[in-house]
């Protein structure tokens, strides 16, 4: 009996666009030990996968889904198994693990934050096995409460697509800041300031020239981190500012000058502003030069951001990994 014709498919009304899935803020916190000294990496990791993916939505075949559980699962055995060495060198191990174990798994990204904790220099406890007690503590730590490292590792196949960055990094100049000669309107009310404070919080991600192509060596991932936020830092504090779009030049021209496996860089940096208050009515002068008292503003606050490249390189880093 010949077999029945089988009925096209109904033209859809509605067609699927791009998509991923994945498993979001799994937090994996992985202790080394070298004797009696550990060492903590805390990481919060994210995998979002793309593929062939349009029969789970249209008809729930799960044929291809790898369950999220699953992506879990494989963020704490890889942290056992090849430990975290940094966020950039993990996330590149999840993302060529899923692409080349799942064949309808054609592109992943790894998102990772990293909570950085330092030792706390106080004796061990009496009775320690390790230590004796009373010699200083190698296994003892607390949160270092500036930035929130961050990484992020996209992986086709063939080519990986590594972005460091950084949120929550809170810096200000207390004067070497000056804001006047702006646009004035029938609304403008703000008074130029030709001695200000310049503070904000630094959010940004940098994107590496390594793609793992022809071999190449991967760039010392911690020790291109540590020396880019000194970059960072060392312009902010280095630059007379005129405004904060031209820190925020400075700041990413330095980190491309010095940082050669860098291509380019992306800021959002919220003003977060200072005013002088206004002391008058108590028969006080408030001047910059004398030490003055400042109102620091919660909100509203004005919003900068750009992305500062090296010559000849493509802007690759999205305008929404940074902005609100």
């Amino acid at each position: 009996m010949a077999d029945r014709p089988q009925p096209a498919r109904a033209a859809r009304p509605a067609v699927l666009g791009r998509n991923q899935y994945g498993k979001a803020e799994t937090r994996v916190v992985k202790v080394s030990r070298d004797g009696d000294t550990h060492h903590v990496r805390d990481l919060n990791v994210s995998v979002a996968l793309a593929g062939d993916m349009d029969e789970v939505h249209y008809s729930g075949t799960n044929t291809h889904v790898l369950p999220t559980d699953t992506t879990k699962n494989t963020v704490y055995a890889f942290a056992k198994r090849y430990g975290i060495e940094s966020p950039e060198a993990f996330a590149v191990h999840l993302a060529r693990h899923f692409t080349d174990t799942q064949e309808a798994i054609h592109r992943a990204r790894v998102r990772v934050e990293e909570y950085a904790w330092e030792r706390i220099d106080a004796p061990s406890p009496a009775g320690y096995a390790l230590t004796g007690g009373g010699t200083p503590t190698r296994h003892s730590f607390v949160r270092r409460g500036r930035e929130t490292r961050v990484a992020q590792v996209t992986f086709d196949g063939e080519r990986f697509e590594v972005l460091g960055g950084l949120k929550d990094l809170v810096v200000m100049n207390t004067t070497a800041s000056e804001f006047w000669g702006y646009a004035k309107d029938a609304y403008t009310t703000l008074q130029e300031d030709y001695d200000r404070i310049l503070a904000t919080e630094v959010s940004a991600w940098w994107r590496h020239g390594w793609t793992g192509s022809a071999g190449a060596a991967a760039p010392a991932w911690d020790e291109s981190y540590e020396q880019t936020v000194r970059h960072l830092l060392a312009a902010f504090a280095g630059t007379y500012s005129l405004s904060l779009q031209q820190s925020l030049y400075a700041m990413g021209a330095r980190v491309v000058e010095h940082r050669p496996e860098i291509e380019e860089i992306r800021f959002s940096l919220p003003n977060k502003h200072h005013f002088r208050v206004d002391l008058q009515p108590f028969g006080l002068k408030n001047d910059a030069a004398d030490g003055a008292v400042y109102f620091a503003a919660d909100r509203p606050y004005g919003l900068i951001e750009a992305t500062v490249l090296r010559d000849g390189a493509d802007a690759r880093i999205p305008d929404d990994m940074t902005n609100l």
